[in-house]
């Protein structure tokens, strides 16, 4: 099988070479678009990542080239819109999981680097300023940490800020069986953001979470708590949040992801001016920490993900079912 491996990084060549069986992969930095998809000509498979655009019109196109597959080197699939996939008879197909450890101890680190100021203290000191003035963190122990959303990613946080001596709560429409033997009570959403020291996110987008913290929801926020966000950044109203954190309502903000990252994420503009003005906002508060989408990325992680992907391609050369198709079905 032909694929075209859209958004191409250094890892990404390594390991799927590494795992490849008898594909020809074609490997572009470019990332998938309206005007890059004439690109994947003469390819059975396109092979994408997150900020890739697989839009309706994308994906016409990419029919009108032969292209018939869509495989995702990601598990979420919300920038994919599966009814034109349907339509245009192209299957999609994910990495439905992949080192849940991995986003769950970024999680970690986000959480104890912002409540401790590391980030604040390294800089000061390479700067030979050792003062502790506004570096006062907290002791987690006994804090309350809301858990939003409890599938593997979900699971791995809360069992680890268990082992800290947090107070773990959570919130899924789903209930996971391992959450409750672990005596972590379910609890509606405005209970959880009333309660919480520190909220975090691991679940994902969808039309009913999209942009699920937002002014009302803030304003629910009875204990200035941390939000953390290592799962989709249109899950949060990034306006209302600085507005939350300018009023005091949020206590701090640590995100791995943002709603807006496709012009900015993966890239390197340390030599000019970033034009989001809502993002360069974000960047002048000392109580936010921000990292480029880096939470999946371990050893283990970017090798499941090679691996799984060779295997979609395999099975989806041979006419057999991967198990992993994405249909306008499993969305609803």
């Amino acid at each position: 099988m032909i694929a075209a491996v859209f958004s191409t990084r250094p890892w990404d060549e390594v390991s799927l070479s590494e795992a490849n069986t008898d594909h020809d992969l074609w490997f572009l930095e470019a990332k998938l678009d309206h005007t890059t998809a004439a690109l994947a000509a003469g390819a059975d498979a396109v092979c994408v990542f997150v900020n890739d655009l697989v839009d309706r019109q994308v994906i016409e196109d990419l029919a009108g080239f032969g292209v018939r597959y869509v495989a995702l080197r990601s598990a979420g699939f919300n920038h994919v819109d599966l009814a034109a996939a349907a339509e245009f008879d192209v299957t999609v197909v994910r990495v439905p999981a992949y080192s849940p450890h991995a986003v769950a101890e970024h999680t970690l680190a986000l959480l104890l680097a912002l409540n401790r100021n590391i980030h604040r203290a390294h800089n000061r000191v390479r700067e030979g300023n050792f003062r502790l003035d506004g570096l006062l963190g907290r002791d987690l122990i006994g804090r309350t940490v809301g858990v939003v959303g409890t599938g593997m990613i979900g699971q791995v946080v809360a069992t680890i800020f268990q082992g800290f001596g947090m107070n773990v709560i959570a919130h899924d429409p789903y209930p996971n069986q391992v959450i409750v033997e672990m005596d972590i009570p379910y609890v509606d959403l405005p209970e959880l953001f009333a309660r919480s020291d520190v909220i975090t996110l691991h679940c994902p987008l969808t039309p009913e979470t999209c942009r699920m913290i937002d002014a009302e929801a803030i304003a629910q926020m009875e204990r200035r708590p941390m939000l953390i966000n290592t799962s989709r950044g249109a899950l949060i109203d990034t306006t209302a949040v600085i507005d939350g954190l300018k009023s005091g309502q949020i206590g701090s903000l640590a995100i791995d992801v943002y709603e807006e990252e496709g012009d900015l994420f993966f890239e390197d503009l340390s030599n000019t001016v970033i034009q989001d003005d809502v993002f360069s906002r974000l960047l002048t508060f000392p109580n936010v920490l921000v990292t480029g989408h880096q939470a999946f990325f371990t050893e283990e992680a970017v090798q499941q993900i090679a691996q799984v992907t060779i295997e979609n391609l395999d099975r989806l050369a041979a006419g057999v079912p991967t198990g992993t198709e994405v249909t306008v079905d499993l969305v609803g």
